[in-house]
């Protein structure tokens, strides 16, 4: 078994040269440490990945599926709970019905929490073949099923990376006070937050309760998201504007649209940071450049 070359993997991300070598130092053991807990268990193992906008998350999410699949010989389906997301028809329903806040995909609520299940199950089964869905954010709607990736072999690890993976519930009186101007302004009776938190605690447990490893990309506060979103948008605009298929019509965010955006998870994000590092089997703690400043133990197999 070898250390795979990561040369087209930097360059697909356009991350520096130096992600070579942090990543052997710090996610290599990680990875080491879960193929280690799959031999030992044979089951399909379900690796939960958390982090704010921007931290890192999905980058991890594909050197450790690469890393399995080179070193250790494992099958590895990555999902992010993005690709769940509800489309843009079933979003302007809850909009209607429930706020206006829902049509905006991020918070809990807009996701298909049923589909999520049932892809797992089905990848954990060994169903084949498996389709996983794909969300296109340039059009801010779900890709047609002709274009979802399809799972036709046995697969060995699942990773569900995302914003608001691992994330509980806020007390009532957590949610009486508006926390930024989005709240303070379009939901100024909480009926929004409230809906969400609700929806937190009713759907989503079962999807989060299905994770056997949990790792977090911790940020140092919720003052970095922006810039770290802000990167992430310049980076898909640069993709779009690169490629001949490039859409006139994509929603692609401006500045200004991404700093309203963010604000929509705020207080998840903040309420992670404060509730999940105790939580985890793997806490990787930030600076503001995304550095790894410190790391825990792994500690496999607990379900949180």
């Amino acid at each position: 078994m070898q250390i795979p070359d990561l040369t087209d993997f930097i360059k697909k991300h356009r991350l520096p040269e130096a992600y070579a070598r942090n990543a052997q130092q710090w996610f290599a053991p990680v990875a080491a440490g879960i193929a280690s807990e799959k031999e030992k268990t044979g089951k399909t193992l379900i690796i939960g990945i958390n982090g704010s906008q921007g931290s890192g998350k999905s980058t991890l999410a594909d050197y450790l599926a690469l890393l399995f699949k080179d070193k250790y010989r494992l099958n590895t389906v990555v999902l992010s709970i993005d690709d769940f997301y509800l489309t843009l028809q079933q979003r302007q329903l809850l909009a209607k019905e429930v706020h206006p806040l829902m049509l905006t995909r991020g918070v809990p609520g807009t996701h298909d929490v049923g589909l999520a299940i049932d892809v797992i199950n089905r990848l954990s089964e060994g169903a084949a073949p498996t389709r996983i869905p794909r969300f296109d954010k340039s059009t801010d709607d779900r890709y047609p099923q002709d274009r979802w990736d399809i799972i036709t072999v046995p697969t060995d690890l699942i990773i569900l990376e995302g914003w608001c993976v691992g994330a509980d519930t806020q007390s009532a009186e957590a949610l009486l006070m508006p926390i930024n101007n989005l709240e303070t302004e379009e939901d100024t009776d909480g009926r929004w937050r409230n809906h969400v938190n609700q929806q937190l605690r009713e759907v989503y447990q079962d999807l989060f309760n299905m994770v056997d490893i949990w790792i977090m990309l911790k940020a140092p506060s919720f003052d970095c998201v922006y810039q770290w979103r802000l990167e992430q948008e310049q980076k898909l605009r640069n993709t779009l504007s690169a490629s001949p298929s490039g859409s006139k019509d994509s929603k692609v965010m401006d500045d200004e649209g991404v700093h309203r955006f963010i604000q929509y998870y705020q207080r998840i994000t903040e309420h992670l940071l404060e509730t999940l590092p105790d939580k985890v089997d793997v806490l990787f703690e930030l600076d503001e450049k995304r550095n790894i400043i410190r790391s825990s133990a792994l500690s496999t197999g607990r379900n949180s």
